[in-house]
């Protein structure tokens, strides 16, 4: 049996600096894959939040037209489902506390929903909308609007 040098002892018990830096490498390389699908999703996941928030502002603005006759008004807007509007038209049967809470009317970049009565593209009710996250009009991917009349809604 040969005697071990001092080095051959040595390098058993660790890894070389080249070592180090190929594990570091691969490390850095798989999480900026992971970074790069992680946000991606977080992108999609605000967007179907927002259809889903829409989904409840449409069913509280139904409640509210059973109730009470109408939607909103334009000037009354959507602020009617948390406060009980005092303009035309009145509300005859307004529900005590209201339909919704008001951060339920912010989008889930903080900014608030828009409503058009009577709408534009929903003319016999109204149409709900968001501009995405970059906050206008138009926009692909996470900064591609999101509304009660395109088919994704």
């Amino acid at each position: 049996m040969r005697d071990r040098t001092e080095h051959e002892a040595a390098r058993e018990h660790g890894f070389s600096f080249l070592e180090i830096m190929i594990v570091v490498l691969i490390i850095g390389m798989l999480t900026t894959v992971l970074a790069t699908n992680i946000f991606g999703r977080f992108g999609q996941a605000q967007h179907q939040l927002a259809r889903t928030q829409m989904e409840k502002i449409a069913g509280a603005l139904e409640l509210y037209k059973v109730d009470n006759g109408t939607y909103p008004s334009a000037d009354q807007g959507l602020d009617a489902l948390v406060t009980q509007p005092t303009g035309d038209p009145q509300p005859r049967n307004w529900l005590p506390g209201g339909y919704l809470r008001r951060d339920d009317l912010m989008d889930p970049w903080q900014r608030p929903f828009e409503y058009r009565q009577p709408g534009q593209h929903n003319s016999h009710s109204f149409d709900l909308y968001s501009y995405g996250a970059d906050g206008a009009e138009g926009g692909e991917d996470t900064n591609a609007d999101i509304s009660n009349w395109d088919s994704g809604a």
